[in-house]
């Protein structure tokens, strides 16, 4: 029987991967990826030499699940990768990985970076309990979620879209008040960028560029919210 490993990749800096990371892929005889073009480039970089890769991604995981389950079983070893970080984290792979539990199959985990623990560690707001929300819903759920989690007291962790990131600062001024936030945007890459202040700050200080991009990781503070 096969056996499936999650390994974490760089969610930036290529400079961020494990000796570990390395040493499975190389092994690895399949590699399921979000997208392959993402997963490429990594190993190229590395020179990890001619790899099988399955596309496992978040539209086609239930289609194809039986599928890749028998591929895994058909493989030695077999490497889940997300595009970027930890897989099963705010990515596809939780359902195959119970599956997995379920059929027997053994599996694995090689730590990588986080995009999540990296915000929350240089944000300096207390860290040793937190909610994490993955990618936040929109409009009317969103706002039914801000009050759901209002009187939550340790920091609040999600990630956002640049084209989305004014009008998320601004739902969360409204309901929770003027209270402190964290935003790194493109950790560990070469526009990487943080702001720490003020909502109200942090909505003119993304106002005020030409063009947000990026990927955005939010730590709102665990002050009282109002």
């Amino acid at each position: 029987m096969g056996k499936l490993i999650l390994v974490g990749t760089p969610i930036g800096n290529f400079e961020d991967i494990s000796l570990r990371a390395l040493k499975t892929l190389k092994e690895a005889d399949l590699i399921l990826t979000e997208d392959k073009r993402v997963t490429l480039k990594l190993i190229n970089h590395f020179e990890l030499g001619k790899k099988e890769l399955f596309t496992f991604n978040e539209a086609n995981s239930e289609k194809i699940m039986d599928t890749v389950l028998s591929l895994i079983e058909s493989h030695n070893i077999t490497a889940l990768v997300s595009d970027a970080g930890m897989p099963v984290l705010a990515d596809p792979g939780f359902n195959l990985v119970q599956r997995c539990w379920e059929k027997g199959i053994p599996i694995d985990v090689v730590p990588g970076p986080s995009a999540l623990t990296s915000a929350l560690a240089v944000s300096g707001f207390p860290a040793s309990k937190f909610l994490f929300l993955g990618f936040l819903p929109r409009d009317k759920k969103l706002r039914r979620l801000l009050r759901e989690i209002k009187e939550f007291e340790y920091p609040i962790v999600f990630f956002e879209s640049p084209n989305r990131i004014i009008k998320t600062l601004q739902e969360i001024l409204d309901n929770f008040g003027d209270i402190e936030v964290f935003v790194a945007r493109e950790i560990t890459k070469l526009y990487q960028e943080f702001f720490k202040g003020k909502i109200s700050e942090g909505i003119k200080f993304f106002e005020s560029k030409d063009q947000v991009k990026g990927e955005l990781t939010v730590v709102i503070s665990p002050a009282r919210r109002i």
